[in-house]
């Protein structure tokens, strides 16, 4: 039977996460990659500087309009993309291209005890000038590898700069 809604009711609960994706985006007129700082208020990583992310939701799923059916399973195609696309417009005021590449991924619990799967990946920058999220972000930079080292990151943020300024580059 398709689903109708949805729902955790019939879900595991301990098989249950958020699911994160975040991009390092690149831009290719200068080979930098904006970073953002986090607030202070953030429960994960406050005042660190990180990249563009955000959490899938429920709406990102409308039960009325999956992309396909498969038997009784609704699918919804390009879920990282669309939600990479959407987090770059609402924290940065920029749109990426959707040609996003994997670069690695890491489970998490957070200080709240919720569990995590971040997916990271890197995206090329399309358009836009950066204007941050007010509330949730209080600075923001384009960099490249080496100035990457001289902000206070989340711990792997310059390895992945590195490794999509490397990914772009060639």
């Amino acid at each position: 039977m398709t689903a109708t809604t949805v729902s955790i009711k019939n879900a595991k609960q301990d098989k249950l996460f958020y699911f994160v994706a975040n991009v390092v985006v690149y831009r290719e007129s200068d080979q930098r990659c904006l970073l953002l700082k986090r607030h202070e208020r953030e429960i994960v990583h406050p005042g660190k500087y990180g990249v563009i992310g955000g959490k899938l939701e429920w709406k990102d799923l409308p039960i009325s309009k999956p992309d396909r059916i498969q038997n009784d399973v609704l699918d919804y195609l390009h879920a990282a993309e669309n939600l990479l696309a959407r987090e770059a417009q609402e924290e940065a005021g920029i749109t990426i291209y959707s040609d996003i590449q994997y670069i690695n991924s890491v489970a998490f619990v957070r200080p709240d005890e919720v569990p995590v799967i971040l997916i990271k990946f890197a995206a090329r920058y399309k358009s836009g000038d950066v204007i941050i999220e007010a509330g949730a972000f209080s600075d923001h930079a384009w960099v490249n590898a080496e100035e990457v080292k001289n902000f206070d990151c989340i711990e792997g943020i310059a390895q992945e700069v590195e490794k999509t300024i490397k990914l772009f580059k060639n």
